[in-house]
């Protein structure tokens, strides 16, 4: 009797062709939408923890400067607070940091030939290389000897030497920088875009002692990066640190700190958070159509009950149980489901490619939204066909056999 079911459901679908598609639009439209959206969200949540991680791993990043509360404006020199001496009592007192990188910037106009170009310039250590996940495509990085040195070295980003020397190659040219001569000796490895839109790739990295003496003009720092030795130690890596600043500076009791601490961790599980409930969002929001598709199921199921009422009758009449034509109906409900939600995932994947290719989104497209999708849609179906399926299951053989 199933197996008669399903073909009696098949055959009462095919016969009114347009009328299930239409039925189906709805469900192929919630559940194509479901998926676009959520690989949209999640696309943008890679994206930014991405972003976020290719600032560094296990990083805590020191600033100078009191945190301002309601717009209140810092005290004057404020921003002056971190030395080299700082890092490197960091360095030495703080356990579990594997590496401390110092570092000052600036923008300046940088020349080369008859080019120029105005970008960021970092003055900083060796250790920066590996705090901050950069990579050199070609070339070397800055030595602890350039950094003893003073040296006039540096090594430039793949923005930087597109606009300055375009397909020639940049290792070993001369540029200015602020008119003073430095020497190209390597390239960066591209690291797109950062957080906020920067592009990470618009720098210039030459040694810290360079930019502070020869640059700059001045003793202080700007930033001391610092890499834990690994994420679960990060907080109290971080209360030791600011322990050991407040030591150093002399902040005692309920002083505001001169400093700022921040981790990329926190900042990444933020971020993720963010993101989650951005793509939660969208995803119920499309969701929505599913609910509109299951409700247009309902209307056409009803409809289908009282066209076929004398053949309900007929069938009642030889015989056929309530389960058995209940069952009818709910199989023509489950197959409108599962048909549309089917098409819904072609629809979804295809959407999603699509975004990723003309809008130059980054798209993921996740199996468990497809199946998520797909199970609403069948239950959906089998939701809004159980009062259509009852209602015709319930009708009186007799009455049925009179209707016109």
């Amino acid at each position: 009797m199933f197996g008669e079911s399903v073909a009696i459901a098949l055959n009462a679908l095919v016969a009114n062709k347009l009328r299930s598609i239409l039925t189906m639009l709805g469900i192929i439209i919630g559940v194509g939408a479901v998926i676009a959206m959520i690989s949209i969200g999640m696309g943008v949540q890679d994206k930014v923890e991405t972003s976020i991680a290719s600032l560094g791993s296990n990083l805590i990043m020191v600033t100078p400067g009191a945190a301002s509360a309601s717009g209140a404006r810092q005290a004057a020199g404020s921003n002056i607070t971190l030395t080299l001496k700082d890092s490197q009592a960091i360095a030495r007192e703080v356990a579990g940091i594997s590496l401390v990188a110092p570092s000052v910037s600036s923008s300046y106009q940088v020349i080369a030939g008859n080019q120029n170009w105005t970008t960021r310039i970092q003055g900083t250590t060796p250790e920066y290389q590996t705090v901050r996940n950069t990579a050199v495509q070609s070339g070397s990085f800055i030595t602890s000897q350039d950094v003893d040195t003073r040296n006039r070295v540096a090594v430039i980003g793949p923005t930087v030497a597109e606009n300055l020397f375009g397909s020639t190659n940049a290792i070993g040219q001369s540029i200015r920088i602020n008119n003073a001569p430095f020497k190209v000796i390597g390239i960066l490895e591209s690291k797109g875009e950062g957080g906020g839109g920067m592009d990470q790739d618009d720098t210039i990295i030459v040694p810290l002692t360079t930019a502070q003496e020869r640059l700059m003009g001045i003793s202080y720092l700007h930033m001391i990066s610092i890499q834990a030795e690994s994420t679960d130690i990060i907080d109290q890596v971080q209360e030791n640190l600011s322990a050991v600043l407040r030591s150093r500076h002399k902040i005692t009791g309920d002083k505001v700190d001169d400093f700022q601490i921040r981790n990329m961790v926190s900042v990444m599980n933020t971020a993720a958070e963010t993101t989650q409930t951005i793509t939660l969002l969208l995803g119920n929001i499309a969701a929505i159509s599913l609910l509109v598709g299951g409700i247009g199921i309902m209307n056409i199921m009803l409809v289908s009950v009282t066209e076929r009422t004398r053949e309900i009758g007929i069938r009642k009449a030889l015989g056929a149980k309530y389960q058995d034509i209940l069952l009818q109906f709910l199989i023509e409900a489950v197959v409108i489901g599962v048909v549309g939600g089917s098409i819904g995932i072609v629809l979804g994947i295809g959407a999603s490619y699509l975004v990723s290719h003309f809008a130059g989104w980054q798209t993921v497209i996740s199996s468990f939204a497809i199946v998520a999708a797909f199970g609403f849609s069948v239950g959906v179906g089998l939701f809004f066909g159980i009062y259509p399926a009852r209602k015709a299951a319930l009708l009186d053989p007799i009455d049925a056999l009179r209707y016109e």
